[in-house]
C-alpha cells in the first residue's frame, strides 16, 4: 500500500448493535475498493476483520480489527468493532484512535440498544459521525421508519442524504438529496441516472429544505442568500455539509445493503468528502522535559510521537502494538522511546494491518494508523516518541470490569502456564483482570460480562492448550462477637523432662472497630503471668483471629484483655502461653454470641426512567436497601443502594435482561454488616468441614 500524508487519511470506527451488519459492510467496502476480489461472509468464517477462531466459531466480532482501504487517492482506516456489550473495551480503544464514526443500523430492526450506546460514545468524545442504514434489500426494511426513529431519539441533526427507490417492492436505487438526482443500481459498484419517482417528491422536498437550511446556517452571507431565494452551488453545499459534519452539527444518513455490496461505493465517497482528516482534529500531550503542553495536532513537521491504542498478542501471528501517529513521521530503522516504560529501542519494520495480515510500509505520517512488532514490555496506552522530545498522551478511558468468577486449572501443574496465558489475553483486552484472593484461597477472573469470561476459557484452550473451569466465587464473610465473656485457657502437657504449661484468663468483647481484627490489652496484677509472656499471648490472639471458630472466616472487631493466669517456673514457655491463648480464644468466641458479617457494597445502577420500578423491585429481592434515585442525564436515572456482595453474582446478565441491555452498574466496598440468621446458618453448615479441620 502507498504511503499517505495526513490530509489523505481518514480514520473511521464502525459501531452499532451486535449483528447489525458492520463486518459485512466492511467486506462490501473492501470488495468495492478493490482490496478483495470476492466478498467474504460471516457465516463462512472468511471475512477480513473477523479472523479470530472464536469469531469464526461464534459468528460475531470479539476484537477490533483494522482494515485500510484506498478510495479516490485517500487511505481510509476502517476500525471494525464488536457490537456486543461484553467487548466494550475494544470499542473504547478504537474510538480513542478514530477521527470519525459510522454507526450501522439495520433497516429491518431499526434503532437497537447498541445503536444508542454507539451514539452516546460518539457524543462523549464529540466524534463526527455518519449513519449507514443497511439491509435495505430485505423484506420489511423501512428507511422512513428508521429515519423517523433516529430523529425522535437523536434530534434534528439527522440529515438523510439518500432516499430509497423501489420497484415491485424491491430496492433498486436511491435519490441523492445533495445532488437532487435519481440513481438506479446496475451493479455493486455502478449505477445510472434515473428519474426521481413521484412518490419520493414529498419526502425529498422535506429533506432538501432541511439540508439547505443547514447550509445557510454556516455563515451570515449564506443565510442572507437563503432568505433571498438564491440557490447554492454544489461546491458551496459540499463545503457547508463538511463544516457541519466536522462540528457534529449534522449527521448524514446513507443506505444500502452490505450483503449485496450496494451502497458501499456511496459510503466510501461520503467518508472521503465529508469526514474530517486528522489535520482537522486536535490532540495534545505533555512534554516531559519542561512539563508544558505539547500541541501535536497531527502535524507532520513536529517531533515524532504516537500512542498505542491496541495490542495484538496472538501466538500464531505474533505481538503487534497498533499505533496512531500523533505528530511527525515514523520511519523504518528509527529509534523510538517508550515514555511509560523508559525503554529506547530500534524499530526495524513498520506495518499496516489488514485484519490479521501485516503489510510492511516504509513510513507512517501523522494521523495514520499502523503497527509495530515485538516492542519490549509495550502496553496499550503507552506513548512512543523520541528520547530528545519525550511526550506523553492520556491513556484511553476503558470500562471497569465488575463481573467476576472463580477459576481453577483442570490439570495440576498448569497454574504457571495458565497465569502466563491469561497475562497475554489481558495485554489484548484491558477489561480483563486477574485477582489472587489469598484470604479465600481463590483466583478470580474479572470481565465486563459472563460471555466474555466464557470466551476467555475457550481462547485458553484453543490458543494456549490449557484448560480452566469457572465457578461461583466464595464471598469474604467475617466473624465477630456481640457480648462480653471471661474464660480460662490452660495448656498442660508432660512428656518426660520439661513439660509445657500455660494458663491464661481472658476477657473477650466487641471492640467497636470493625476495620481492625483485634485490640489486645493486659491487666495483670501481682505477676500472675510474667511480662515476658505477654507477646506470646498476643501472638496467640493474632493467630486465632485468622480463622474464626464459627465458619473459619477471619475475625474482626474483637477486644481481648489478659486479666489473670498462672505459670510454672520450669515448664512455662512462649509456645505454651500461645497455645493456651488460642484455646481460650476459641472457647470465649463461641460463648460470646458469635455472628457472621457479610460484605456490603455501595451500588449505582444507571437505567432509563421506564425501568426504575423493575430495578428497585429486583434490588429489594436481593436484600438491597435503596437509598435514593437521582436524574443522571436526559431520560436516565441513577439508583443508589446498599446491597450484600453475595447478591450481585450474575447481576450483569440479569440487569441486561431487565433493561434490554440499557442498564449499567458499578459498585465499591462499603462495610460489613451482620448477616441474616438464615444466611448465617447456611454458610456455617457449608463451612463445617473447614472448622473440623481446624480442630484436628
Amino acid at each position: 500500500m502507498n504511503v499517505y500524508t495526513t490530509g489523505k487519511v481518514r480514520n473511521v470506527v464502525l459501531m452499532g448493535h451486535g449483528g447489525c451488519g458492520k463486518t459485512t459492510l466492511v467486506e462490501a467496502m473492501a470488495y468495492v475498493s478493490g482490496l478483495t476480489t470476492r466478498m467474504g461472509r460471516v457465516e463462512d468464517g472468511n471475512t477480513i476483520s473477523d479472523y479470530d477462531k472464536e469469531e469464526a466459531k461464534r459468528l460475531f466480532s470479539i476484537n477490533t480489527s483494522v482494515v485500510p482501504l484506498e478510495w479516490e487517492n485517500t487511505k481510509i482506516n476502517i476500525l471494525d468493532t464488536p457490537g456486543y456489550f461484553d467487548f466494550v473495551g475494544e470499542v473504547e480503544e478504537a474510538v480513542s484512535a478514530a477521527d470519525a464514526a459510522v454507526i450501522v443500523v439495520s433497516g429491518k430492526n431499526g434503532i437497537e440498544v447498541g445503536t444508542i450506546k454507539a451514539w452516546e460514545l460518539c457524543e462523549k468524545y464529540q466524534i463526527p459521525r455518519m449513519i449507514f442504514v443497511t439491509d435495505m434489500d430485505l423484506d420489511h426494511a423501512s428507511f422512513r421508519q428508521a429515519l423517523q426513529d433516529m430523529t425522535d431519539v437523536f434530534g434534528k441533526r439527522i440529515a438523510p442524504f439518500h432516499l430509497p427507490i423501489r420497484e415491485d417492492e424491491k430496492f433498486i436505487g436511491f435519490v441523492n438529496v445533495v445532488k437532487m438526482a435519481g440513481r438506479k443500481f446496475t451493479s455493486i459498484t455502478e449505477y445510472e441516472d434515473f428519474d426521481i419517482p413521484d412518490y419520493s417528491m414529498e419526502n425529498l422536498k422535506i429533506a432538501r429544505d432541511a439540508l439547505m437550511e443547514a447550509v445557510a446556517e454556516t455563515s451570515e452571507e449564506y443565510m442572507d442568500r437563503y432568505f433571498a431565494g438564491e440557490e447554492f452551488t454544489q461546491d458551496e453545499i459540499l463545503g457547508a455539509i463538511r463544516s457541519h459534519v466536522r462540528d457534529c452539527g449534522m449527521i448524514p444518513v446513507l443506505m444500502g445493503s452490505g450483503l449485496n455490496g450496494i451502497g458501499a461505493r456511496m459510503l466510501l465517497q461520503g467518508l472521503v468528502h465529508y469526514i474530517p482528516s486528522p489535520m482537522e482534529r486536535s490532540i495534545s500531550g505533555t512534554d516531559y522535559k519542561n512539563n508544558d503542553v505539547f500541541e501535536a495536532d497531527y502535524k507532520e513537521d513536529k517531533a515524532f510521537s504516537a500512542k498505542i491504542f491496541k495490542t495484538i498478542a496472538d501466538p500464531f501471528i505474533g505481538k503487534y502494538s497498533l499505533i496512531k501517529v500523533c505528530s511527525g513521521v515514523l520511519k523504518a530503522d528509527m529509534n523510538i522511546y517508550n515514555v511509560d516504560k523508559d525503554i529506547e529501542e530500534k524499530v526495524s519494520k513498520i506495518y499496516i494491518m489488514q485484519g490479521k495480515t501485516p503489510i510492511e510500509v516504509k513510513e507512517l505520517h501523522a494521523g495514520d494508523i499502523g503497527a509495530v512488532g515485538k516492542l519490549s514490555n509495550a502496553s496499550t496506552g503507552d506513548t512512543l516518541c523520541t528520547k530528545a522530545k519525550p511526550i506523553s498522551y492520556e491513556k484511553p478511558e476503558i470500562s471497569v470490569p465488575y463481573t467476576y468468577m472463580r477459576y481453577k486449572t483442570k490439570k495440576k501443574g498448569d497454574e504457571d502456564k495458565v497465569s502466563t496465558s491469561l497475562q497475554k489475553l489481558m495485554d489484548e483486552d484491558l477489561t480483563l483482570k486477574l485477582v489472587n484472593d489469598k484470604e479465600n484461597r481463590q483466583l478470580l477472573l474479572y470481565g465486563i460480562g459472563e460471555q466474555q469470561l466464557e470466551i476467555v476459557v475457550s481462547k485458553l484452550a484453543e490458543r494456549y492448550k490449557v484448560e480452566i473451569e469457572l465457578s461461583k466465587p466464595k464471598v469474604a464473610f467475617r466473624e465477630t462477637v456481640r457480648k462480653k465473656v471471661r474464660v480460662q485457657g490452660k495448656y498442660k502437657k508432660q512428656s518426660g523432662g520439661h513439660g509445657q504449661y500455660g494458663d491464661v484468663h481472658i476477657e473477650l468483647e466487641p471492640s467497636g472497630e470493625a476495620e481492625r481484627p483485634y485490640v489486645f490489652e493486659e491487666k495483670i496484677f501481682g505477676g500472675a503471668v510474667p511480662r515476658n509472656f505477654f507477646p506470646a499471648v498476643e501472638k496467640g490472639v493474632q493467630e486465632a483471629v485468622l480463622k474464626g471458630p464459627l465458619a473459619a472466616y477471619p475475625v474482626v472487631g474483637v477486644k481481648v484483655t489478659l486479666v489473670d493466669g498462672s505459670y510454672h517456673p520450669v515448664d512455662s514457655s512462649e509456645m505454651a502461653f500461645k497455645t493456651a491463648t488460642i484455646m481460650a480464644f476459641k472457647k470465649a468466641f463461641l460463648e460470646a454470641s458469635p455472628v457472621l458479617l457479610e460484605p456490603i457494597v455501595s451500588l449505582k445502577v444507571e437505567v432509563p426512567d421506564k425501568y426504575t420500578g423493575d430495578i428497585m423491585g429486583d434490588l429489594n429481592k436481593r436484600r438491597g436497601r435503596v437509598l435514593g434515585m437521582n436524574p443522571n442525564r436526559s431520560g436516565y436515572q441513577t439508583i443508589e443502594a446498599d446491597i450484600p456482595m453475595s447478591e450481585l453474582f450474575r447481576y450483569s446478565t440479569d440487569l441486561r435482561s431487565m433493561t434490554g441491555g440499557m442498564g449499567t452498574y458499578s459498585y465499591e466496598f462499603s462495610r460489613y454488616e451482620q448477616a441474616p440468621s438464615d444466611v448465617q446458618a447456611k454458610e456455617i453448615e457449608a463451612r463445617a468441614n473447614k472448622v473440623d479441620k481446624m480442630e484436628e
